[in-house]
């Protein structure tokens, strides 16, 4: 096994004193342009609405789910108990 010496590269374009992220510093990040409904959405705050009625919808849905359920458990005890009454 051949062990070699490390040698620092000296055309490096950054000092070597410089930290890390200052070779990074006087570049921006790219970033996407927003699409024309993410315009509509995000202005004025619409989205908190969007997100409002959509939370209220879910909420619905499960209390309609969850009503039903209890009122399906009610019906099958009132048809158990009158089952068992007509066998006794």
């Amino acid at each position: 096994m051949t062990i070699h010496a490390f040698e620092p590269q000296t055309d490096s374009t950054v000092a070597d004193s410089a930290a890390y992220d200052s070779a990074w510093a006087q570049t921006t990040t790219p970033t996407a342009q927003p699409d024309a409904l993410e315009r509509v959405f995000t202005a004025d705050g619409k989205i908190y609405v969007v997100v409002a009625v959509l939370v209220i919808v879910w909420v619905g849905i499960m209390t309609y789910i969850y009503r039903t359920d209890q009122k399906i458990d009610a019906l099958e005890r009132r048809l158990d108990d009158s089952l068992s009454e007509g066998d006794a």
